[in-house]
């Protein structure tokens, strides 16, 4: 590990040169004592990973026992403590010996890896209409870098646009459990409901027809509202389920509530999402 291109002991001597590193690559500085033994708990992980970014970011390593005036400046009084430095400059940080998925998820907010140059050119191709050629791609990208959670994510969104319900189920499926719960994965999760509730489901025409023949068709308003999610009229969705609710809470076991919460989870921080709150709530109360 002492002979790692990719670790560095950190002195007095060697401080400014691994400085000079971080403008090539993301620096990540482990402050650690002999003592600690939460240091001792992260500091294999943290090799484990230098090794397996291969170069993607230097592992510095700092004992603070040894080096106490570099660990003065830079403020350290609990350790372990990990600064990650850009440009010869901190930028992140974490305290305390996190799990590996915790540290990987760390990392990857400032490592590039190959497959994210591939995700992206996938999300060109999607914006450009052309789906096949992101799955392509995409699959391509998956089995090379199966650990990137990006690379599932927008396979999954891909697939979800080739309405492939059940592949993109599974996409997500394969998740670590770590990414299960992001606010990204549940929204995709929400998305993937909407998509299920209207297969087979008449077109928004004929839901708009049959509601404006009969405005008590509850089924009709609930289906041409899940139309509207999939056709990413949030707002228009949001009101008829609003109706709904007014109309018959009981109705398909309080559909319209249970539904419009599936909205707000999948539109996340959108700023629409409070304001429907606050009239759910009303009519809630």
């Amino acid at each position: 590990m002492a002979d790692s291109p990719f670790i560095i002991d950190v002195t007095r001597e060697n401080f400014q040169q691994v400085m000079e590193a971080s403008f090539k690559v993301p620096v990540l500085l482990d402050f650690w004592a002999a003592w600690c033994q939460p240091c001792h708990i992260i500091m294999p992980i943290l090799a484990k990973l230098a090794e397996e970014y291969e170069g993607n970011f230097l592992l510095a390593k700092l004992n603070t026992e040894e080096e106490q005036e570099i660990a003065t400046q830079f403020g350290i009084r609990s350790i372990p403590t990990v600064k990650l430095f850009r440009d010869g400059q901190p930028v992140d940080e974490f305290m305390g010996a996190l799990p590996e998925g915790a540290i990987r998820e760390f990392l990857d907010r400032h490592v590039a890896c190959e497959s994210d140059a591939t995700v992206e050119q996938a999300l060109e191709y999607l914006r450009a209409g052309n789906v096949d050629g992101a799955i392509a791609l995409l699959n391509e990208a998956h089995q090379a870098d199966p650990d990137n959670p990006r690379v599932a994510l927008s396979l999954a969104q891909a697939q979800v646009a080739a309405g492939d319900i059940a592949a993109a189920e599974a996409t997500l499926d394969s998740l670590p459990p770590d990414e299960q719960d992001k606010p990204e994965v549940a929204a995709l999760r929400s998305l993937l409901f909407f998509e299920g509730q209207v297969a087979g489901a008449p077109d928004a025409t004929e839901l708009a027809a049959r509601l404006a023949a009969d405005p008590e068709d509850h089924q009709a308003l609930l289906q041409l509202a899940l139309r509207k999610v999939v056709d990413q009229d949030y707002e228009t969705a949001m009101e008829l389920l609003l109706q709904l609710m007014q109309k018959d809470r009981g109705f398909g076991d309080d559909a319209g509530r249970r539904s419009l919460l599936k909205v707000f989870e999948l539109l996340g921080d959108d700023p629409r999402v409070s304001l429907y709150r606050r009239r759910m709530a009303s009519l809630l109360h």
